[in-house]
């Protein structure tokens, strides 16, 4: 079993895999000290009009540091976790012939079973169908699913992005975007700022060849950036396309190609609003779960012995599928659903 990891008395929520950061760290800080080192420091000569090269320096500087931030804020609390139920709605007792089978003659014990979904209300106009979750004991909120690398439940579960080693979902996704995004901006920014180099360099001794080999770490920096470039880039889009139809990634993939009524969409302005705009909803006060954590279990997320007592779901559904960022999320989706039946 996998658990998310609580510090500083459960004010900070990281994910169960929060040492991939540690390979997302050297990817942004290496390329940016090395651009820092090698070519801004040559911009500042190159380019001394205006203190541009300077500019340039503190420009790389500032935006990496922001890009930080984000991807603190995005791993580093809670996604939107539903604490498992300590308290598990009744079970509905089945009708007769679907009574289990007692050889010894006696009257045959009625199976008793909790409706695996039902329907409900939103925005007092739309009937959603919600599922009941046999691992947190609860029928889940509307575009609420059960990720299974973290094992909660998460609240507009987008994805699990490895990443950042954590989910994705109502409360950190304004964080999650502005990050790729930011990254994006990075990506461009070396990338430019290493062909302006090379350029000078080339301007300098004359020929192209020549400039590369004086350059040869922004050739390496142009390479480098711009492949993840593309990625973050892409990324951006894709995520862009998801706001402005109010879609998730799990939406997106599991109801590809389906002809369906996108129950959310409130048009591509109120859409962007509602990303950016809207109050994030606050927090649940986890640190007040592990202080009582010796007198009860808190909500199953961080002790084996409570897992062990609420989890009534089956391992083998508890799948890894969901780090692939873009994976294909509707056979994830059918494989629980057939799980489930």
């Amino acid at each position: 079993m996998t658990f998310s990891k609580f510090l500083c008395n459960g004010r900070l929520v990281f994910g169960p895999d929060a040492k991939s950061l540690l390979v997302t760290l050297l990817l942004i800080l290496v390329p940016v000290v090395i651009f820092c080192t090698n070519v801004a420091r040559n911009l500042v000569h190159e380019v001394s009009a205006y203190n541009a090269g300077y500019a340039i320096l503190v420009v790389a500087i500032l935006v990496t540091v922001y890009v930080l931030l984000l991807l603190f804020l995005t791993s580093a609390q809670d996604p939107g976790i539903v604490p498992r139920n300590l308290h598990p709605p009744e079970e509905e007792v089945a009708d007769e012939s679907s009574a289990s089978v007692d050889t010894s003659g006696r009257t045959p014990t009625p199976i008793t079973r909790i409706p695996r979904t039902k329907e409900v209300i939103i925005d007092g106009r739309m009937v959603v169908r919600v599922k009941y979750c046999d691992t947190c004991k609860l029928y889940r909120p509307p575009r609420c699913s059960h990720c299974s690398v973290c094992d909660n439940c998460v609240e507009r579960f987008d994805h699990h992005c490895p990443w950042v080693g954590q989910c994705i979902g109502v409360r950190n996704y304004r964080y999650f975007f502005l990050f790729v995004s930011s990254s994006a901006l990075l990506c461009g920014f070396v990338v430019a700022m290493s062909a302006l180099n090379i350029k000078l360099q080339m301007d300098n001794y004359g020929t192209l060849w020549k400039g590369i080999k004086a350059a040869p770490a922004s050739v390496i920096l142009v390479a480098y950036s711009f492949f993840f470039l593309w990625f973050v880039g892409g990324l951006t889009c894709f995520h862009l396309y998801l706001i402005s139809t109010n879609q998730t990634t799990y939406e997106n993939f599991r109801y590809r190609g389906d002809d369906r009524i996108r129950v959310y969409d409130k048009g591509c302005l109120k859409n962007f609003l509602q990303v950016f705009c809207s109050k994030i909803k606050p927090a649940i006060k986890f640190h007040a779960y592990v202080q009582e954590n010796e007198q009860r279990p808190s909500n199953g997320l961080n002790t084996p012995e409570a897992e062990a007592r609420y989890s009534g779901g089956d391992p083998r559904v508890k799948v890894e599928d969901d780090r692939e960022i873009g994976g294909d999320l509707l056979k994830i989706s059918q494989r629980r659903d057939d799980a489930e039946v």
